[in-house]
């Protein structure tokens, strides 16, 4: 680095910047510089080191060799993508070397190497600058939609988000454990002209009765033991925003008659408090369990379920959605490579076809745990079939929806009867992608010339498969 002899600004406060240049002693120099003008700063030398502090602490910028080995730049620029929060990204990189790795990384600004100080410093005020505004544009917009998935049930399910995102009614969301209610009541919250106040979660089936009408409600001081002071509870903290509250089924009978008159006109006491108070919330509920089957038992309140089924949205498990588990897939893997992973570039085919094939009893949680599992595991640049955990690869979780076998194709080769989910599979991303063969390569994680060579193998021709106009 060019060291300039006129003075340099210094920034008017503290600001944390992280230097990431596998020639040690590059960042450092360049750390202590900038240390000595009054910035904080801190020197690492590859990817695997910056990850978790840019995970950990909290940096306004972040300069890193463009040339970093490994693709660790390309992998740090991923993970300030996925990252809460905006960090600016300066780039170093030789002049020859710029325009090939500025295209991929896309940073906030970038220094031609060697760097004078004078450009170091205006490619950092240009980052931050450049995060700052992000962040401000964020406020102002709903955030970027999160659920994912291009199969026929999701597409009605995110109808029914932008449909419903400024409905008055209660939200009831129903659906297994780990299809998403959570992400669900999230993208709603989201699409509403409620998203620049509170989303405000509660896990029901955590809490004691006791513990939960504290939560919900808050206190006051003197209420109960240990209750010094005055709390707010979530409905309040609520106010003018949106309260999820997940897994209602587990609500006591008592707190079914609180929460009755809470979802009728929003009004409820503290407790240990004798005044009503009264919020604007949208109320989102969800569960897992069958609640009209709970009211036929006697263990749910027939009015209170007959209050919060006014509209219903089920997240269809993810073995009904086949053809989203490739695109789910390819996001957990660079989310996971992003959080300080070895380098992954993808899923061979056998894992492609093993994780399609699979039933998922835990649906997209346990999906993006065995995508987790296999890139921590794994030893390749790709993940194959034997990276996946076994469960997954041994057929012990049956076959997905729209991927079964019949009598016949079992007592034939298994050639025929991995066909047919294959099949399915690419039938439910054509009609998702409107029979465009690009994009629904795409959305397989597969070339168009892979996708024509699977067609012909299995014998479909789309001239008669598809629907005419």
């Amino acid at each position: 680095m060019i060291r300039s002899a006129t003075p340099i600004d210094r920034p008017s406060s503290p600001v944390r910047v992280l230097v990431v240049d596998d020639d040690r002693r590059v960042a450092s120099h360049t750390a202590q510089w900038l240390c000595s003008l009054g910035w904080h700063a801190t020197a690492v030398g590859e990817a695997e080191e910056a990850l978790p502090l840019l995970a950990r602490d909290s940096y306004a910028a972040c300069i890193v060799d463009g040339l970093l080995a490994g693709g660790g730049a390309s992998r740090i620029a991923a993970h300030l993508r996925l990252a809460p929060g905006d960090i600016g990204l300066v780039i170093t990189v030789p002049e020859h070397a710029a325009a090939a790795v500025t295209a991929k990384i896309a940073p906030d600004s970038i220094v031609h190497t060697p760097a004078r100080d004078a450009d170091l410093l205006a490619a950092l005020d240009a980052a931050i600058a450049a995060a700052t505004a992000r962040a401000a544009a964020a406020d102002k917009q709903p955030p970027v939609p999160k659920l994912l998935g291009r199969s026929p049930a999701m597409r009605r399910v995110l109808d029914l988000v932008a449909r419903l995102a400024d409905a008055p009614a209660t939200l009831l969301i129903t659906g297994e454990s780990g299809t998403g209610k959570s992400l669900l009541a999230r993208e709603i919250h989201g699409a509403s002209r409620r998203h620049g106040e509170r989303f405000v979660e509660v896990a029901c089936g955590c809490l004691s009765e006791t513990l939960l009408e504290s939560e919900l409600f808050g206190h006051v001081a003197g209420a109960f033991t240990g209750a010094t002071a005055d709390r707010e509870g979530k409905f309040r903290q609520a106010d003018g925003g949106t309260i999820f509250l997940d897994e209602i089924a587990t609500a006591s009978p008592a707190m079914q008659v609180k929460l009755l008159r809470v979802l009728q006109d929003l009004r409820f006491e503290a407790v240990g408090s004798g005044r009503t108070q009264a919020v604007d919330a949208r109320v989102i509920l969800a569960t897992h369990e069958d609640l009209g089957a709970l009211v036929a038992a006697g263990t749910f309140r027939a009015d209170l379920f007959w209050r919060v089924n006014v509209i219903t949205i089920e997240m269809p498990a993810l073995r009904d959605r086949a053809a989203d588990i490739p695109l789910l897939a390819h996001h957990f893997l660079a989310a996971t490579v992003a959080r300080g992973g070895r380098t992954v570039e993808g899923f061979s085919p056998d894992a492609v076809e093993s994780l399609v094939r699979y039933r998922w009893p835990g649906n997209v949680r346990e999906l993006e745990h065995a995508v987790e599992y296999a890139v921590f595991l794994g030893r390749g640049s790709s993940i194959t079939a034997a990276d996946l955990p076994s469960a997954v690869t041994s057929g012990s979780g049956e076959l997905a929806h729209g991927a079964t076998v019949d009598v016949a194709d079992r007592a034939g080769s298994l050639k025929r009867s991995m066909a047919h989910p294959e099949r399915r599979l690419i039938l439910e991303a054509l009609e998702s992608s409107n029979w465009r063969r690009d994009a629904a390569a795409r959305a397989l994680g597969i070339n168009r010339t892979t996708l024509y060579k699977k067609l012909k193998r299995l014998g479909m021709n789309l001239a008669e498969l598809q629907p005419t106009r």
